[in-house]
């Protein structure tokens, strides 16, 4: 959510780039895959270069970051000048520059958004497989469509896959809802997929499932830049509307899950729209999305192991900048008034001009990432004002290892804002040894997200399951 995903190195597509030839070395001796383990304050993140000629003597050029499930990002301008490497890399706003120590070694820096860190490339790569054995593989015991169902308000199609129990029902159904960022219809993520493995268990128990892509993701239509929770809200009501139209569906009895943002976009449509029969919350917030992200960085920063005076700090800059966010509704006026602060802020501290312009450099990648419409949102809306008027039944579950959204926080302010609305039809569950993404973890940091096999607690699919029979009177 709330990215709440570790903010990717890496992502992207293919690009063709030139390279620049001299030195001892040439493209030649660069082509194939290079990796190597950027080390940062918070770990080590692996990253990988792939490098392959074209006819036309250039070199196309994409980026791995493993350790986040991110592939094939482009690579802008390469360079191999002196024995010396040069990748910049835009869309991560990051590059690296090295210098052959052998044919087989590149050692150098990654710099990204103000920092620095030490990254020894070796030639070679051999991926890391990683078991995902609860992924469902056929044949399965109910029917799987692909549908298409129009946002009318926006005017664009949404694509998704219906899943059907056998028989001829009607049946309960659930509307998935997936958290923050573009996410695909089974809500991929650090090479797992929740909604797919929450959707297969769903429908194995006779209550059938609709997963959509997020707008602007596969087969999905509509911009994305501008959407906020709002927006996004409208997507998962027209969700609901195709299923008031199918006559396999129980209109009577259609709910709600969203994980992460996808637990405010619920309350969202449910406190306007009374088809929505219960609502199941995943890790969604009942604060503020400026309380959620200041605990969050804070929680995450510890887990890592960075230094309590440099969490302080952080926090300090970036509850200012939250502020600032929330009582300014004009982005250019934000900027100038953002930039002006901070300046002050390191004249005070009396930094080295090559400190301060490292810092600067880094706040202002620091504010692109507040000073968009989803951002904006979702730091200053209070879920409170939808949670109240939802009256429909509630289960709200939170993982006790929660680094990005902590159960202490909004377990209770969920069921508060229901209990002001007068709706008693809640419960809230802190489910022990579950992470954000409900899988069993040590630390609940990011960091673990990837190379956890479950990607769902089966006794958090059961709990979800018996919740929604007994809520809706399933047999």
């Amino acid at each position: 959510m709330v990215s709440m995903k570790r903010t990717a190195l890496l992502a992207g597509l293919f690009l063709t780039v030139a390279i620049t030839l001299s030195g001892q070395h040439t493209f030649r001796d660069i082509e194939g895959s290079w990796s190597g383990k950027i080390k940062t304050p918070a770990g080590e993140l692996e990253m990988v270069l792939h490098f392959s000629m074209t006819e036309a003597d250039t070199i196309k050029g994409v980026a791995d970051a493993p350790d986040q499930g991110v592939k094939d990002i482009p690579c802008g301008r390469v360079t191999l000048t002196d024995d010396t490497l040069f990748v910049d890399i835009p869309m991560t706003k990051g590059n690296f520059r090295g210098g052959f120590t052998n044919d087989t070694t590149i050692t150098g820096i990654w710099s990204q958004l103000g920092g620095r860190y030490d990254l020894i490339l070796k030639k070679g790569f051999k991926p890391v497989v990683h078991n995902r054995p609860q992924e469902p593989k056929p044949p399965f015991p109910y029917r799987e469509e692909e549908v298409t169902f129009m946002n009318t308000g926006e005017n664009f199609s949404l694509a998704g896959t219906l899943t059907l129990p056998e028989g001829e029902g009607p049946f309960p159904a659930v509307v998935l809802i997936s958290g923050s960022g573009q996410q695909d219809r089974n809500e991929t993520i650090f090479l797992h997929k929740p909604f797919l493995v929450l959707a297969d268990h769903l429908a194995r128990n006779g209550i059938a499932v609709l997963r959509y892509d997020d707008r602007g993701v596969g087969k999905s239509k509509g911009k994305a830049n501008d959407a906020t929770s709002l927006s996004n809200a409208g997507d998962a009501e027209a969700a609901v509307n195709y299923l008031l139209q199918r006559p396999e569906i129980n209109k009577r009895k259609i709910g709600l899950a969203g994980h992460s943002e996808g637990g405010l976009i619920a309350p969202i449509v449910a406190s306007r729209n009374r088809n929505i029969a219960f609502i199941v919350s995943l890790a969604g917030p009942g604060v503020s999305g400026l309380d959620i992200l200041l605990r969050q960085s804070g929680d995450i920063m510890k887990a890592s192991g960075i230094p309590q005076s440099e969490i302080d700090e952080t926090l300090a800059v970036n509850g200012h900048l939250f502020r600032m966010v929330a009582e300014e509704p004009d982005p250019r006026k934000f900027v100038k008034d953002a930039m002006e602060w901070y300046g002050k802020e390191l004249d005070i501290k009396g930094v080295s001009p090559e400190e301060r312009k490292e810092k600067m450099a880094a706040f202002t990648q620091g504010l692109i990432s507040v000073n968009n419409p989803w951002m904006r949102y979702f730091i200053a809306t209070d879920p409170a004002q939808f949670w109240s008027k939802v009256k429909c039944p509630v289960l709200a579950l939170n993982g006790e290892k929660d680094l990005q959204v902590s159960y202490e926080m909004n377990l209770p302010a969920i069921k508060a804002a229901l209990r002001s609305g007068g709706n008693r039809k809640v419960k809230t569950v802190m489910l022990p040894g579950l992470n954000h993404l409900f899988q069993t973890a040590d630390k609940g940091s990011p960091d673990e997200y990837i190379n956890i096999e479950e990607t769902f607690s089966p006794a958090a699919m059961d709990l979800i399951t018996s919740w929604i029979k007994k809520t809706m009177k399933i047999k």
